[in-house]
Parts: C-alpha cells; structure tokens; sequence
C-alpha cells in the first residue's frame, strides 16, 4: 500500500509540474495531461477498490445481510465517488457551473437508490413500536 500511495503522489507532482510548465504555451495540452493523471491515478486504485468490496460482500454473506442491500449501498458510493471526479475535472475546466449540475445529478440519484432502503428501515421501526 506505500509503494501505491507513492507513485500516486509521484504522478501528480510530476503531472503538475508539466502542466505548470505546458500551460504558459498549451494550456488545452496542460489540462488533457491533468485529466491524464487523474484517470491513472483513478486505475491505481481499481485493484484496492475491488479488494474492498470482496471483503464487504464476504462481511455480508457472513452476517447473513440481505446483499440487495450492500449492492444498494456500494452502488451509492459509487454514484458519490464517480460524480465527486467528474465534478472536480469539471472545475478544473473552469466550468463551475456544470460541476454543480454534476454534484446535484448526483445527489438526486443516490436518494433515488436510497428509497428502498429507507423504506425497509421504516417499516421494521414502525414494527418494533407497540401497538396501544
């Protein structure tokens, strides 16, 4: 795990030293190079991510967890971290506005995803009150 956090890093120093230097002459070059480095960065991590979620989904079959459930809630992550990336290379483009939309798309479709699973937890609350 050091030796990825280290070339993550080393990526994005050397990334953003040759965009600091590229966006005097190129700055259209120096932003691809930026997108470049945030997508390799992003692949880096592919192998970690996927570890995470087989453990998750080994915790769930053995706590005997419904695994619509973990699916639901790992595909909410997802929806946070992807609109999260694209958000922020969108202001990198300077494109504020949009990164907004971005932000706001996301949100509405992780409460969308979210309704089954706050409905379930409002029933089995309303289930535990005592009738009077």
């Amino acid at each position: 795990m050091r030796i990825d956090i280290l070339k993550i890093v080393g990526i994005s120093l050397i990334s953003t030293f040759l965009a600091l230097i590229i966006k005097e002459q190129k700055p259209n070059f120096a932003f691809l190079l930026i997108v470049f480095a945030g997508c390799m960065i992003f692949l880096f991590l592919v192998d970690q991510i996927r570890a995470v979620l087989n453990m998750l989904e080994k915790l769930a079959v053995n706590a005997k967890v419904n695994t619509v459930y973990i699916e639901t809630i790992l595909k909410i992550i997802g929806i946070a971290y992807i609109a999260e990336f694209a958000s922020q290379i969108t202001k990198d483009a300077g494109q504020g506005a949009l990164a907004s939309k971005i932000e706001m798309a996301g949100k509405i479709l992780i409460l969308a995803m979210a309704i089954p699973i706050l409905t379930v937890l409002i029933e089995t609350v309303i289930q535990l009150i005592p009738e009077r």
